[in-house]
């Protein structure tokens, strides 16, 4: 079963890893200090690689994050070939939007929402520290599932290359009237099932 075929028949499945991923992410340890703010210019982007193994095959999907330090970070993942968005995760320090681009369909949870599901270390400004230090010479800018805490994912890795800190415009997401929500609970329970 090729890549597509696998996104046409379970579409959330691939914003469902990236979500749990991503409170991973959010909510690991580093030992490394982030340093000082002042090689900094409010701005990183990068490429990124999600790889997660399934029962069938290894499912690999590219896509872009994009930082605007202490507003907005979003991340975006493209369909092989045709480079269409087929995820987006939206993420201020007040609020994560989930969207599945190819099932139209969002989840929109403020962070007192995900307060109880996520670790106390979770926080937009420990996700830009580790981002930073990622992003620099010699910075661990790839992470396993051990890694990140989720044992379920534990061959899965999400890898940042590329990195610029170049100005960019970085708008908030907007969705149509065709997107249906999904709420935070069935959110919980798609992702117990994983």
């Amino acid at each position: 079963m090729n890549v597509k075929n696998k996104f046409r028949t379970r579409p959330f499945m691939p914003l469902l890893c990236l979500m749990a991923l991503l409170i991973g992410l959010a909510g690991c340890k580093t030992s490394r200090q982030a340093g000082s703010k002042s090689n900094e210019t409010g701005y990183l982007s990068s490429k990124v690689t999600l790889t997660v193994p399934t029962k069938d095959a290894v499912l690999t999907v590219n896509g872009t994050m994009k930082l605007k330090n202490g507003e907005r970070m979003q991340l975006s993942f493209l369909m092989p070939i045709l480079r269409s968005e087929v995820a987006r995760i939206d993420i201020t320090p007040d609020e994560v939007i989930l969207v599945d681009r190819m099932g139209k369909r969002y989840v929109q949870a403020s962070r007192q929402e995900l307060k109880g599901m996520l670790p106390k270390k979770a926080t937009f400004q420990h996700l830009e520290k580790l981002l930073y230090a990622a992003s620099r010479p010699g910075g661990k800018n790839t992470l396993t599932g051990s890694e990140l805490g989720i044992p379920s994912l534990e061959k899965g890795k999400i890898e940042l290359t590329d990195f610029s800190t170049k100005p960019f415009n970085l708008t908030p997401t907007q969705l149509s009237s065709r997107y249906q929500k999904v709420e935070l609970h069935e959110l919980l329970e798609m992702l117990m099932s994983l």
